[in-house]
């Protein structure tokens, strides 16, 4: 019978002598938001081909089984002339991308010496019908809202990430004590959530995607958020006969989708738990998707976290001036350097 991750982990808990150690309040958290996500692990069935060699990069292309309905592909980059175990870097695609869109950025990361890694998220690129867009999102969380079933906003794709990290401890390229992840928007999100949960994530740089969802609804500062999967949310409203969207019924339509996003899982109560790890979190400062009002709740939530840690150099806040929703050449830049700091490289940039 598979045994689940938070089976595992109450397993683990129950190793410990009586006395010893006691469960902290994170830890607590933690095991909550596992428990939510759990599913019956499978085994990871794992396949890779080569996709371009014989350049300064090779490329691959690879599959894992992350459940039993669930076999997700991804693209890793590495240097022709890199060898050993090398450190990595995953990147995580925000909604609507794909793994693919995030080439540049691995090429750039492979050439640093890394081992760059992408994954499709749940119901995008190769896990779409249409190979693209966001279409198939929408309708998956719509479904949810309906049925109970699955978690496809955030949730699902954090387990994917869990079960990736697993697949990388498999290889022989990879040093598993030196993985750092970097996400953008919904990538980010999903990324402060695993690495929040997973301490095998040592360095992470979520990218306009911290938030405090709270905040947002109590603000009325929810709409462009929510415009991301607008279309569910219009459905969901005109199947419960409710005439305008507003607040109230944001709060169902998210108890219902991801329980906790905007409470005990919110931006201000997870991204905390990452410390005392290397964290750069880099938003825009006129980005209605993650107000800045909520926004600064988790930093110094988060700040807090790190100076209890003794950790305070660890943590970075970026606020991208007169910038949306979008990341900037310059914080680009920054992030790359960031791991190349934190993680550690070997082969020299490309630029």
């Amino acid at each position: 019978m598979p045994v689940s991750l938070f089976a595992a982990v109450c397993f683990a808990l129950l190793l410990v002598p009586s006395g010893w150690a006691q469960a902290t309040p994170s830890d607590v958290l933690r095991q909550k938001f596992l428990k939510v996500i759990d599913r019956p692990r499978v085994d990871l069935a794992a396949e890779s081909k080569v996709l371009e060699q014989g350049g300064a990069t090779e490329t691959l292309h690879f599959r894992y089984q992350s459940e039993a309905s669930q076999r997700v592909p991804g693209l890793m980059m590495k240097a022709s002339c890199a060898s050993g175990r090398l450190p990595v870097v995953i990147v995580l695609h925000g909604t609507g991308g794909t793994k693919e869109g995030q080439a540049p950025l691995l090429r750039e990361l492979a050439a640093r010496g890394f081992l760059a890694v992408a994954i499709d998220g749940r119901y995008h690129g190769e896990r779409s019908q249409a190979g693209k867009g966001s279409a198939d999102y929408v309708a998956a969380m719509l479904r949810r809202y309906r049925t109970g079933q699955e978690y496809p906003f955030l949730y699902d794709t954090v387990w994917d990430i869990l079960r990736l990290l697993d697949y990388l401890e498999t290889r022989a390229d990879v040093d598993a004590k030196r993985i750092g992840a970097v996400g953008f928007s919904k990538g980010g999100m999903e990324l402060y959530l695993a690495a929040a949960v997973d301490q095998r994530i040592r360095a992470a740089v979520p990218c306009i995607g911290v938030q405090s969802f709270r905040w947002a609804i109590d603000n009325n500062a929810w709409q462009s958020r929510v415009g991301t999967f607008q279309a569910a949310v219009n459905e969901a409203a005109r199947e419960a006969g409710v005439g305008v969207v507003d607040a109230a019924f944001i709060r169902r339509f998210y108890d219902r989708v991801t329980p906790g996003v905007y409470g005990e899982f919110d931006g201000d109560k997870m991204t905390p738990l990452i410390a005392p790890r290397p964290l750069l979190v880099i938003n825009g400062d006129s980005d209605a998707r993650t107000p800045m009002p909520g926004l600064l709740e988790c930093v110094q939530a988060t700040r807090a976290a790190y100076r209890r840690a003794g950790a305070e150099d660890a943590f970075q806040f970026v606020a991208q001036r007169d910038t949306a929703h979008r990341v900037n050449q310059e914080s680009l830049v920054l992030a790359v350097d960031w791991f190349t700091r934190r993680l550690g490289a070997s082969v020299q940039s490309s630029r």
